[in-house]
């Protein structure tokens, strides 16, 4: 079967992981206020009685050599399904994080549902379609989630769609889940209840600087805490940034290894039912990997998948564009230019007539669209591992691209 689009929730059980391996490093319990920090012998972040320096890879290797404190508290960068499994497992093993995220409007990074509020209020899932469990461990997690209520089997009909209309069935071998009322809803649940996680969002780390045995983060120069140890839960050139300057070189050229895809996603409601192909035998489909067309390589009918028994309401598609396509059409993600987003929908809207075999032009215009581009999509390639964490400099990175889960 092909993989699930923008894939999220199966970095939970790595995550995990990692959250194990900060615990035992940095003990266990609660944490306390600190005064103000103090300065090392040259009076600069790094060089202090608690921390030395030493030089490795082109950049110098922070190593904190006094004991962790009994109750450490660690910086979680990263409010996606790493980042939020992680704080839960520490949270778990009595040690405190904080989680820092750049969500407006909620956490869950790729785990993301949009609301759009108006006459009718429009759903979109506009990254993560749906997850499986090939694990046993994530599998006993996804069953206490099915057992809440956050999830659900997604019973609706998957496919491939050749360009011209051409529908094929994929048999999936393993169930398909979905978010109840949209992926969102399960990030908000991965936080336990508990006084040992902090979310603070929206916040962009841009700086972190090792000083005293601690980790400094800033956000533009804003101090955002001390911390014992912390972990990188997201990717890309955001990461690779905070990285290279931070005095941890064996995680940054690691980072440095990773090739990512970017995907454009376009979400467009329709007042009337998309043309879908379909038999008696099967019916329409809900969700469909696309072949063939250059601009589009999924298209997914939110309103059937999340609320299947709804009538006579607006249809709230997803269409993710190629890797290809998105590499060619790459622009800054937090500042996409008008003319370029314009060029986006047209093209994969004309590309979803392409797919649906329909005229070009045909296609009657939806009455929402938003564009968005995912910088950092898809891993090209993966180390095959967990996690990685460097005792020196207690930190560590998770995610669904060291894993290629």
């Amino acid at each position: 079967m092909p993989p699930s689009p923008l894939l999220a929730p199966a970095t939970a059980l790595p995550a995990a992981r990692l959250a194990r391996v900060v615990a035992a490093s940095s003990g266990s319990g609660g944490a306390t206020q600190r005064g103000p920090p103090r300065r090392g012998r040259r009076g600069k972040p790094g060089f202090s009685r608690q921390s030395a320096i030493k030089k490795s890879f082109h950049q110098e290797q922070v190593v904190f050599s006094t004991p962790v404190p009994a109750d450490p508290t660690v910086a979680v960068i990263g409010g996606g399904a790493s980042g939020l499994a992680c704080a839960s497992a520490l949270a778990a093993r009595g040690v405190r994080s904080v989680v820092f995220d750049t969500g407006m409007h909620g956490l869950g990074g790729r785990m993301a549902t949009r609301f759009v509020e108006g006459g009718e209020q429009l759903v979109f899932d506009h990254a993560a379609q749906f997850f499986t469990a090939s694990d046993e461990r994530f599998q006993r997690l996804v069953d206490e989630w099915l057992d809440r209520g956050l999830v659900r089997e997604w019973s609706g009909l998957i496919g491939e769609l050749e360009a011209g209309g051409r529908f094929k069935p994929i048999p999936s071998s393993t169930p398909r889940y979905i978010g109840v009322n949209g992926m969102r809803s399960l990030a908000d649940a991965m936080l336990p209840e508990s006084d040992m996680i902090k979310v603070v969002r929206p916040c962009w780390i841009s700086k972190l600087e090792p000083f005293n045995g601690l980790w400094r983060l800033f956000e533009n120069e804003k101090p955002r805490g001390e911390y014992d140890a912390i972990v990188i839960a997201h990717n890309g050139k955001c990461a690779n940034r905070l990285l290279s300057t931070s005095g941890l070189p064996l995680l940054t050229k690691q980072m440095k290894r990773l090739e990512l895809s970017s995907v454009w996603a376009l979400l467009a409601a329709f007042e009337d039912p998309l043309p879908i192909p379909h038999d008696d035998s099967h019916g329409a489909f809900e969700g469909a990997f696309v072949r063939d067309v250059d601009s589009l390589s999924w298209m997914g009918n939110n309103t059937l998948k999340l609320f299947p028994a709804q009538t006579g309401t607006p249809e709230c598609w997803t269409f993710f564009s190629t890797a290809a396509y998105g590499k060619r059409n790459k622009v800054p993600q937090e500042n996409i230019p008008k003319v370029t987003a314009e060029k986006v929908k047209e093209d994969m809207l004309e590309g979803v007539e392409h797919a649906l075999g329909l005229s070009k032009g045909s296609l009657h215009q939806p009455i929402y669209t938003r564009v968005q581009l995912w910088g950092a999509a898809l891993p090209m390639n993966t180390p095959g591992v967990s996690c990685i964490f460097d005792p020196l400099g207690r930190a560590g990175i998770c995610g669904d691209w060291l894993t290629d889960s």
